[in-house]
């Protein structure tokens, strides 16, 4: 008797659902059994580096920083890419030539799209 081909697969996804589901179960049970219950206003109040709060802990941060760090990442991962090309380029066929030109064409978009749109000019 053969099994299924895909038996495996279903055994995995249901291994791979049902661990966290189990591992959270068991956490939330701990915590209802082990945790005291007793809310006060000195547990409640927010504690850091041993100096007590003051003032409100909401503060605006500027979304630029977040801008300049994914733009960064995304001609820092381009690099990564174009490394490897570059250096088995000759043995590769033309097909890879023609993805690597679409794949620097997107890339040079997205440049001129974040040079247009000022996203690129330090505030």
């Amino acid at each position: 008797m053969n099994p299924h081909p895909y038996a495996f697969l279903a055994l995995f996804a249901a291994v791979a659902v049902a661990f966290p589901i189990i591992l959270l179960s068991v956490a939330q049970l701990w915590v209802k059994a082990f945790q005291p219950q007793k809310p006060s206003a000195i547990k409640n109040d927010s504690y850091e580096c041993g100096v007590p709060s003051t003032g409100t802990p909401w503060i605006q941060f500027k979304a630029h920083y977040y801008l300049y760090a994914i733009f960064f990442l995304i001609f820092d991962v381009e690099v990564l890419f174009l490394l490897p090309f570059s250096v088995a380029m000759t043995g590769l066929p033309t097909g890879a030539l023609v993805a690597m030109l679409v794949f620097m064409l997107l890339l040079a978009e997205g440049l001129v799209w974040a040079w247009h749109r000022g996203h690129l000019e330090w505030k």
